[in-house]
């Protein structure tokens, strides 16, 4: 009976639009009241307990980061850089909002946050240009996307919490994924460019680039910052989120001269709004998580997958299919928390490593930031463009099928994911 109110009431509570952190909190009070022996005392000490966590203190100073890298002038100069590095493509500036993404990316840890930075600059400069607005927001959102997969990643982070995974082997596993997914996405935007007859081409110039890489040297050296440490073995992510966040105010107060006293109070609540958000999600998805442990729901669900099949093969494209439709409902955060336990429960099944099976939920769940009713990405992208939905939706249609032929090799080729973490010390 318990599970049966626990599962009803959060779908409809869903359909009613009721915020997702809210929707959990009300339908695991629900499910503790059907269950009877246990007090709501429990509740609001789970609530404490899901957000207790010395690794889950990296996604606010990741946050804050993000906001002070974006306001003391580092998002434009990498913008510069990546059009100094590819602007000479086919439809260029799509190719420069993938790789501007990925430089981003390697700084905030966050694809909303990846998506609105980035396309703020770009969108509108595509859209002056001649590109389509659904175009321009497709593959800004695309690219966006790589926010989760390339480190630091917050996603990555909450799987670490929630499985015990080493966050700083986590973060490496999503290095080569990362640089495929950007690659295939400008293959595919250029070759749209190309048929569509978007964008002009300019040639090549070493010497613009040399100029851009010399501007941009203290925004390169975030991510080289975050990255070295982490890698080297000389920061655990949380101790590197706090350098992160040092280094942007040190570069917009001192370097870039951008940053001013009065800016930080707004910098600081919107950091901590955002981060409030996540972590509220965070603390009540640990409550539904745990009462579903309790209830043994995620052994019952893995019973049932393994009921079609206990094929490896055949089990991790179930896996990829409950994620992908996962990531389409439900926000990325709730997502990990109300799943990963049942995907845990699985791994000796799955025939691959703790490590490979983060990324793979991460980069199933970054798709799902594309795909609507959630698309996280999307909305924020083709708001900025000022294009309906519906439009981005069709137009990112070839982007989605480029993602999922590179989910697959992900999936099925563990040396992507897992080259650079056994190589660390």
């Amino acid at each position: 009976m318990t599970q049966e109110i626990l599962f009803f009431s959060l779908f409809a509570l869903f359909l009613i639009n009721t915020p997702i952190a809210l929707a959990i909190g009300i339908a695991t009070v629900a499910g503790f009241l059907a269950r009877g022996e246990l007090s709501l005392m429990m509740v609001i000490q789970r609530l404490y307990a899901g957000v207790d966590s010395f690794p889950l203190m990296a996604v606010p100073l990741f946050m804050l980061a993000g906001s002070l890298m974006e306001s003391g002038g580092i998002s434009r100069r990498v913008v510069q850089l990546a059009e100094a590095m590819v602007g000479w493509l086919p439809g260029g500036l799509a190719a420069v909002a993938v790789v501007s993404a990925m430089f981003f990316a390697g700084i905030s840890g966050s694809s909303a946050a990846d998506t609105a930075a980035v396309g703020a600059i770009l969108i509108p400069e595509m859209v002056r240009r001649g590109y389509d607005r659904g175009f321009a927001s497709a593959i800004q959102a695309s690219g966006g996307s790589l926010g989760v997969v390339i480190p630091p990643s917050i996603p990555m982070i909450i799987f670490g919490s929630l499985t015990g995974a080493s966050v700083g082997k986590l973060f490496a596993s999503g290095i080569l994924p990362g640089l495929l997914i950007g690659s295939s996405l400008i293959l595919v935007s250029t070759v749209i460019a190309v048929t569509r007859g978007y964008g002009r081409m300019e040639p090549f110039s070493m010497k613009r680039l040399l100029a851009a890489l010399w501007d941009a040297k203290w925004a390169v050296g975030a991510p080289v910052l975050i990255l070295g440490g982490i890698l080297g073995g000389i920061f655990t992510a949380t101790e590197s989120a706090a350098a992160a966040a040092m280094y942007a105010l040190f570069v917009g107060f001192f370097v870039h001269g951008e940053l001013n006293v009065k800016e930080l109070p707004q910098l600081l609540v919107r950091s901590m709004l955002i981060s409030s958000v996540v972590l509220f999600i965070i603390a009540t998805a640990s409550v539904f998580s745990w009462l579903m442990v309790i209830e043994d729901i995620p052994a019952s669900i893995a019973s049932l997958m393994l009921s079609i099949s206990d094929n490896p093969v055949v089990l991790l494209v179930l896996l990829n299919v409950l994620l992908l439709i996962a990531g389409t409902f439900v926000e990325t955060t709730a997502a990990l928390i109300l799943l990963v336990p049942v995907l845990a429960s699985l791994l000796p099944k799955l025939g691959i490593d703790l490590i490979q099976l983060g990324a793979i939920v991460v980069i199933n769940l970054s798709i799902g930031m594309l795909t609507p009713p959630l698309g996280i990405c999307l909305i924020v992208s083709c708001g900025i463009a000022g294009a309906p939905l519906e439009e981005g939706v069709r137009k990112i249609l070839p982007f989605l099928l480029i993602l999922l032929v590179d989910l697959m090799l992900i999936t099925f080729w563990p040396a992507l994911t897992l080259w650079i973490p056994r190589a660390m010390p």
